[in-house]
């Protein structure tokens, strides 16, 4: 009932279009762990007025399956600031849909009328106890993309069987329910309610138990600067200092409000390099500030640059500001919780695809690390395992820039770890230390981590599936590589298939997906690489380490083997030239 996606469909039968009328209507989008993410527009491999409808229509029903008490508890739904004005979809419009649907069935819906980061979400599920949390919001991706994002009644991302439940519902509610197009509907709802002022309040106030330095924040000379690159972030960022007394960091004027066009950025996401940090730059050069935090759109990852005494700005990698956080988290907890909660129930998760230096730390000071699988969904979910055995889970992070710092939200929260790390940064200014120095310190101490990622784009499934199906019939069928140029392979994890050479029984201890690829290849050397798809991009990226023992301080012939290293995978796995893959460009 949408004019404007009606419009486009009617056009394009007039036109007798049948090769874009496949692309709309040939598959349905799918929903898995991540929920949906793809383009607005018309047809059911878009995401628009309808698809919004059958989507929460199917996981209405399966949430009434699962919980007796839907109907006392209830859902959040919260949206980012994306719009779409040829289809005449937007955040906003379809959350204020699936608000409809859920309400149309006496669910009450706690539903922001306003938007907010992404980690508002999980936070108001596990602090109003409610059965399930709705983000619409497609984080970093191109402008013509939505999503929309699920959060079970634990505070975390949903995991398998959930997602298959949820899709087989939404398979058998297609056909639209009585009053499904009439949002006006709930705004004389007694079942609709808004969080926005309660949640805007008590976050605020849980992640101050993440303050520890008061007096210093209040003094520093040290400033920042914040972007939050067209997205939502601005208004929270300063809301969070104002909680730690630290003074406001200068917002960059171009960027701080929303605007779904993100006309200052190729990419609105920070993780991509220097090119989103520009108009950072310029304005930390006029305000003489030294630091630059940047948030992605819906202000759940965190990308942190610094100024270096050569005048050159430093942008730290998502393993980099891992390690940083990991070690002051730790730091922090060390200094204020002696006696309270024993070293062995102390807990750091990271991801499979992410820097091992936690896993360092962790064994130097005698706290548990466990990696889990990519994704927050994997360390939201262990997390809240662990809490509930009575553990004290600190920090989690994935090399994604993604950073969990307070256990009050179970996914990772760009707010939060901006004003974490802006404490940070001031108390190592008063011991004339910048974040650069403090990282050196770190491997200095626990030995050295250099880490280097990036991604092939390929549209092409058959493509991607044929690169992984030649790694697993390298010599001959079923025989992977024994080495990849001059690299030794020594040891070979698939968890598309199961497959682990470290295990005795060869079989992988982490969870397997068939229905994504990836292997992780240990060299002789100390590197390790992993190959994987992406989840909600046409890209198949790679990770590799080189991890060095305490005392050994090469860094530069650390760095030299593993740029060898990372080539040789290129060249010989990849074989971006044969394949027809496309580069990662800045």
């Amino acid at each position: 009932q949408n004019p404007k996606t009606s419009a486009t469909v009617k056009q394009l039968i007039a036109d007798g279009n049948a090769r874009e009328l496949q692309k709309y209507f040939g598959s349905r989008m799918e929903f898995g762990t991540a929920g949906l993410r793809a383009a607005m527009g018309a047809g059911i491999s878009h995401m628009n007025d309808l698809t919004i409808i059958q989507t929460t229509q199917g996981f209405c029903r399966y949430l009434e399956k699962n919980f007796s008490d839907l109907k006392k508890r209830g859902v959040v739904i919260g949206f980012d600031a994306r719009a779409h004005l040829s289809s005449g979809g937007s955040s906003k419009r379809f959350a204020r849909l699936a608000a409809n649907t859920f309400i149309s069935q006496g669910v009450p819906v706690y539903l922001f009328s306003d938007i907010t980061p992404t980690p508002f979400v999980p936070y108001t599920v596990t602090h109003l106890k409610l059965c399930a949390g709705i983000m619409i919001t497609a984080s970093h991706n191109p402008k013509q993309d939505n999503g929309y994002k699920v959060y079970w009644e634990n505070g975390a991302q949903i995991i398998s069987p959930h997602d298959k439940g949820i899709s087989q519902a939404i398979e058998e509610n297609q056909e639209p329910w009585p009053q499904a197009w009439d949002d006006k509907l709930i705004d004389s709802s007694l079942l609709l309610h808004d969080p926005y002022a309660t949640v805007n309040k008590e976050y605020f106030k849980d992640i101050q138990k993440q303050c520890f330095h008061r007096n210093i924040n209040k003094e520093t000379n040290l400033k920042f600067v914040h972007t939050s690159v067209h997205g939502v972030g601005h208004k929270f960022v300063q809301l969070a200092f104002k909680a730690f007394d630290l003074s406001p960091p200068f917002a960059v004027p171009e960027q701080k409000d929303p605007d779904p066009e993100f006309p200052t950025v190729k990419y609105p996401n920070p993780e991509e390099g220097k090119g989103v940090l520009t108009l950072s730059f310029a304005l930390a050069e006029k305000d003489g500030a030294k630091i630059i935090l940047a948030n992605d759109p819906d202000a759940d990852r965190l990308a942190v640059a610094e100024k270096q005494e050569s005048g050159e700005w430093k942008v730290f990698s998502g393993n980099e500001l891992g390690a940083l956080l990991g070690w002051w988290i730790f730091t922090c907890w060390k200094n204020n919780n002696r006696g309270t909660c024993a070293i062995k129930d102390v807990y750091m998760l990271s991801s499979t695809v992410s820097s091992k230096i936690l896993r360092a730390i962790a064994l130097k000071e005698g706290f548990h690390f466990e990696e889990t699988l990519t994704g927050f969904k994997w360390m939201g979910n262990r997390a809240k395992q662990l809490m509930d055995q009575g553990k004290a889970v600190l920090f989690a992070f994935e090399e994604a820039i993604g950073y969990m710092c307070c256990p009050a939200v179970l996914d990772k929260d760009g707010v939060s770890a901006a004003v974490i790390t802006a404490e940070m940064a001031s108390f190592l200014a008063t011991r004339n230390l910048s974040l650069s120095q403090q990282l050196k310190a770190v491997y200095d101490e626990y030995g050295f981590h250099i880490t280097k990622a990036s991604y092939f784009i390929c549209h092409d499934p058959k493509v991607i599936q044929q690169l992984f199906d030649n790694l697993r019939n390298f010599d001959g069928k079923n025989t992977y590589p024994k080495s990849c140029g001059r690299f030794k392979v020594s040891g070979i994890r698939d968890l598309t298939t199961g497959y682990d050479s470290s295990q005795p029984d060869q079989k992988a201890i982490l969870p397997t997906s068939k229905s994504s690829q990836m292997i992780t290849f240990t060299f002789a050397n100390g590197g390790v690489a992993t190959m994987r798809t992406s989840g909600t991009e046409p890209k198949i990226k790679y990770y590799s380490e080189l991890c060095a023992p305490p005392g050994n301080s090469d860094v530069e012939q650390l760095k030299k083997e593993l740029d060898e290293l990372v080539n040789a995978l290129e060249k010989h796995f990849f074989q971006p030239e044969k394949n027809n893959l496309q580069r990662k460009t800045e």
